[in-house]
């Protein structure tokens, strides 16, 4: 009996300092410690990952990571998107899977992680993963939250800000999925990605996964009951605050 050989699985951070919305956001404290911190303990917490990193182009970012112990890459200041700085990653740390997890998203857990990865050593076809969580319609009608739909068999469909699916004769039993910004790619489909130009969808939706489907390539979207808040704005960041806080302190850090 053949067994298949051990896939190697590299989680890494895109943390930049650049935020139009909320300027030095990652480095910005929650319950005293910056979000980036939160963001690494946690994701470190994953057994899953053989390794983790942070990938910045901040120096402020890079040295707080380099006093605290927390694995640090530079990366170019000219990447558009958190994929394409994970393809920069790439280059100089090898991996079969490669998890991209937001470092404006303090409130992940393991088992977002371990949900995007599992199927992926499961299914060799497969070469992207991310993740779903069901919302009501008030928050599907925020522009904000970022919408999924999905076919029968869990592909995504669409991603959009607007409300999808548009409930027009407003049947009660409609469901929304908000999307959480994580991902599981292989190499082969990040270096897709690199390839392909910026799409019209992804230019008008200002959504980098649409690049993936306006090309034909699939995404499978595993669900989750953990919903997290991206952090955008000193709401959101407020929310979150209130979050830790409820948390016990041995679970903050």
């Amino acid at each position: 009996m053949q067994h298949q050989a051990k896939r190697t699985i590299l989680g890494v951070i895109p943390a930049r300092l650049a935020s139009t919305r909320l300027p030095g956001k990652v480095l910005r404290p929650i319950c005293g410690r910056p979000m980036l911190h939160h963001v690494f303990a946690c994701a470190s917490r994953c057994g899953l990952l053989d390794d983790l990193v942070v990938a910045t182009d901040a120096k402020e970012v890079y040295e707080y990571c380099v006093e605290n112990q927390m694995k640090v890459l530079m990366t170019s200041s000219r990447h558009a998107s958190g994929t394409d700085r994970i393809h920069e990653v790439m280059q100089v740390l090898p991996a079969d899977i490669y998890v991209n997890i937001q470092g404006d998203e303090p409130m992940i857990r393991p088992a977002h992680l371990e949900a995007l990865v599992q199927p992926l050593l499961q299914d060799a076809s497969m070469h992207i993963t991310t993740l779903k969580t069901p919302i009501g319609a008030e928050e599907a009608h925020n522009p904000n939250c970022v919408k999924v739909v999905t076919d029968m068999t869990g592909k995504a469909l669409y991603f959009s800000r607007c409300a999808i699916p548009y409930n027009r004769d407003q049947v009660p039993e409609t469901r929304y999925f908000k999307h959480l910004g994580l991902y599981a790619y292989t190499r082969s489909a990040l270096d897709r990605f690199h390839q392909l130009p910026p799409s019209r969808l992804e230019q008008a939706e200002k959504l980098e996964q649409l690049r993936f489907l306006e090309h034909g390539i699939p995404i499978s979207v595993i669900e989750t009951p953990y919903d997290t808040i991206g952090v955008d704005t000193e709401e959101d960041l407020a929310h979150v605050e209130r979050h830790f806080r409820d948390l016990d302190p041995s679970e903050r850090f």
